[in-house]
């Protein structure tokens, strides 16, 4: 008779310690090692500590491409963009880096100006409008990134710039922007290719060799977590890297919303506290909810992923003393070498030495590794431990209610599923501070992780931006709900265009305590005489060729008032 039996490994690489799960003919095996400097190695230790040997399917999850982004160790990489817009990335969105920090710095690009290039070339909506000029040298570079204009929409300028710079540089990595991101936001489509070029050596580098020692090792090539939730092969996520950007956390989220569902909780928070940071996931229906874009870094990578907060706090987030006495916690961490201080390896003082202190871990972990406990309290010196678990605390509760209550949750209606290696430790005293009456706590809550990788689907996201014109003009979908003064609202739906009906603006007046808002249909106001705007041709095809014009509305307190008279104009046209 032949066997059904199917084995199933995943491991997850953290800061700190690696994670391994089989799922071998029923029965669930655990493990978990410290993470070494060329985390190949400390994935198939991880495998061979977990017992793993005929094995079917092999899902991995990695931190390689956000820590090249955050720590800046990607590529040397070139940008090719229109000429005239070849600065894109450096001009950004004309947005402050904070609202309130006039002086704050957005972080750097990761292509400096001099590596920035333009090729003359312009598409429009009817084809081409300028021919594409001569394809710049891009130096010596490692990766290329190419953006052009409307490339969502006619990338055939851009298909023959990144054909000429991969014959011209056969051993240079080059990213088109429709390749990876063809959506309109022309800023984030450029800062999604550039991080995707950046990261692709180094990603590429690492994938090959844990493929290579995973071969070595009799195990089947691995699947990497995508940062949606699904796991693609080696050779896919190696051409994007910014794909996997939160393929770890990610994972986390998936196993978290398996152990909801099964508990019997429709709604769930994932706390996912590990030795670097902690991530937290907002878990409707026990399913992650997912984002088109999100900010690694300071910057925006326009691709599906789980729409997940992380912050800088973990059980080896390094503690310190400020200049003015604060307690400061993380977002520095000791990783796994040295490690905490109570790992006796010459680290310095963190959450986990605290936690020791306070009497939360046992003298000896699973695995044999025992704490000192004089090594911990040498390092903490003078600061009070519980002092350290309220600061780190604050930062995690921080992070909740980011993805709680600013979105319009109340965290009472949710449980929390707490899992990681020190998640566990701290959230009951959060759900106690949230009002949270349920915290999950997975018998395998350290490696909840793998536990997610195993469970993974096979997936492909992609989103594309698709221009069209409308069947009906923009006259004939024309709505209006003018407000009355006693709140209640009406709308008019006109089902063809004229020269009066459709030509609306709303202009908001103040008097006293009321707020009034009136329509104006046609050149008469009640606030002040307008005058003409210029015409505009109408497009509506009931109408070809039709001259209408737009009014001015005076914007201020209605006359008669004590104020009346202070307002500004403002002209609005619309079609018909």
């Amino acid at each position: 008779m032949q066997s059904t039996r199917v084995a199933i490994l995943g491991v997850d690489v953290g800061g700190t310690f690696t994670d391994a799960v089989l799922l071998d003919g029923g029965r669930v095996r655990t493990a978990k090692v410290p993470t070494a400097e060329r985390q190949e190695e400390s994935v198939v230790a991880a495998a061979r500590a977990v017992g793993a040997k005929t094995v079917e399917r092999f899902a991995h999850g990695t931190t390689t491409a956000t820590n090249a982004l955050l720590e800046r160790r990607g590529a040397r990489t070139a940008y090719v963009g229109n000429a005239g817009f070849e600065h894109l990335l450096h001009l950004r969105r004309q947005t402050r880096a904070q609202l309130y920090r006039l002086c704050a710095q957005h972080p750097e690009p990761l292509v400096p100006l001099e590596r920035c290039h333009g090729v003359r070339g312009r598409l429009g909506p009817g084809g081409e409008l300028e021919p594409l000029g001569e394809i710049p040298d891009v130096g010596d570079v490692d990766a290329v990134a190419v953006c052009l204009l409307f490339s969502f929409r006619d990338p055939s300028h851009e298909r023959t710039v990144a054909a000429e710079l991969r014959r011209r540089h056969p051993g240079v990595h080059v990213v088109a922007s429709h390749e990876v991101a063809p959506e309109f936001r022309e800023y984030e489509r450029a800062s999604t290719t550039a991080a995707d070029a950046y990261l692709a050596p180094v990603t590429a580098r690492y994938l090959g060799a844990l493929a290579e020692a995973a071969r070595a090792a009799g195990l089947p090539e691995p699947l990497v977590m995508l940062s949606s939730g699904g796991v693609a092969s080696v050779a896919e996520a190696a051409a994007h890297p910014a794909t996997i950007l939160v393929s770890g956390p990610a994972a986390g989220v998936v196993g978290a919303g398996i152990v909801a569902r099964r508990a019997g909780y429709a709604d769930a928070i994932a706390f996912d506290m590990g030795g670097t940071s902690t991530d937290v996931c907002l878990l409707p229906g026990g399913r992650a909810a997912r984002v088109a874009e999100r900010d690694l870094g300071g910057l925006p990578i326009r691709l599906p992923t789980v729409d997940l907060h992380t912050v800088g706090a973990g059980g080896g987030s390094l503690v310190r003393v400020d200049a003015g006495g604060a307690i400061r916690v993380g977002p520095e961490s000791a990783g796994a070498h040295p490690g905490p201080a109570c790992y006796g390896a010459g680290g310095g003082a963190t959450v986990t030495d605290a936690n020791l202190l306070l009497g939360r871990l046992p003298a000896e972990l699973p695995g044999g590794l025992v704490l000192d406990r004089d090594a911990a309290a040498a390092a903490l010196g003078g600061v009070d431990p519980a002092a350290v678990i309220d600061v780190v605390n604050a930062e995690m509760l921080r992070a909740l209610r980011v993805v709680s209550v600013e979105r319009g949750h109340d965290p009472r209606d949710f449980a929390l599923v707490a899992f990681g290696g020190a998640g566990p430790l701290h959230a009951c005293a959060l759900a106690e501070d949230l009002g949270i009456g349920h915290v999950l706590v997975p018998e395998a809550a350290g490696v909840l992780s793998a536990l997610g990788l195993v469970a993974s689907e096979r997936r492909r996201d992609r989103v594309e931006s698709h221009v069209r014109r409308s069947r009906r003009s923009p006259c004939c979908r024309a709505r209006a709900r003018p407000i009355s003064a006693t709140g209640g609202s009406r709308s008019s739906s006109p089902s063809r265009c004229s020269p009066i009906s459709p030509l609306r603006s709303t202009a908001r007046t103040r008097s006293g305590t009321g707020t009034r808002t009136t329509r104006a249909r046609s050149s008469s106001s009640p606030f002040a005489p307008p005058t003409s705007s210029p015409g505009l041709t109408c497009p509506c095809e009931a109408h070809p060729g039709t001259w209408y014009r737009g009014v001015s509305i005076w914007t201020g307190p209605p006359s008669g008032s004590p104020r009346a008279g202070a307002g500004r104009r403002t002209t609005t046209a619309r079609w018909c």
